[in-house]
């Protein structure tokens, strides 16, 4: 009864970041599990249901990107993960999460349980593997609606990652409600004291 706990979307410029969790069978029948990140997005949507029908249990969370300029995307990926957590109607008896750090008990509160961080678990790992593939899904769908709604960014084709042509529609329209304002890129960068300083009529 080990839950697999793995995110989508930390280092990107839009849009949430997404956790999900899940408890696998003892046996359970999901060729070519594996992070979702070495697998085409044809086979992910094929696993995606076939994880959901047969897990014990799963769940998702997720945080936006106001909360991420808040809190930093750190805590904001360990309050997704224990918000997936928490959405399991079956209680883990332990975590196996995706990584070298593991979620702050204070997150969990009473779904807190005994961790395990595991480095590249969604290789490693087909719990993580899994919950790797629902968050991933989960969060290119949502990414795929928000370019609806915020037409010009391409966030359907690149799903926020910070690509040229990202970089190119923040430039020329400016940020949109789902850029995290805190991170690099998104907004134009101050100049320093010494380059203020520099500016300045005759020096």
């Amino acid at each position: 009864m080990l839950a697999g706990v793995d995110e989508a979307g930390r280092g990107c410029l839009a849009g949430p970041v997404v956790a999900g969790a899940v408890i696998l069978p003892n046996f359970y029948d999901l060729p070519g599990l594996n992070d979702s990140k070495k697998l085409t997005a044809d086979r992910r949507a094929v696993l995606e249901p076939a994880i959901k029908a047969q897990a014990v249990a799963w769940g998702l969370g997720v945080v936006w990107p106001a909360e991420i300029d808040r809190i930093n995307i750190l805590q904001s990926t360990f309050k997704a993960m224990a918000r997936a957590v928490a959405a399991l109607k079956t209680r883990p008896t332990g975590l196996s999460v995706d990584g070298n750090k593991i979620i702050p008990a204070r997150y969990l509160g009473s779904h807190s349980v005994t961790q395990k961080a595991v480095v590249d678990g969604d290789s490693l790992i087909p719990a993580i593997s899994a919950a790797s593939i629902l968050a991933k899904t989960f969060r290119d769908r949502l990414m795929e609606h928000l370019d609806r709604r915020y037409p010009g960014y391409g966030l359907a084709l690149h799903k926020g990652y910070g690509t040229a042509v990202h970089m190119e529609a923040i430039v020329k329209l400016g940020p949109c409600r789902q850029h995290r304002l805190t991170f690099r890129g998104v907004l134009p960068e101050k100049p320093s004291a010494r380059q203020e300083q520099a500016c300045l009529p005759g020096l």
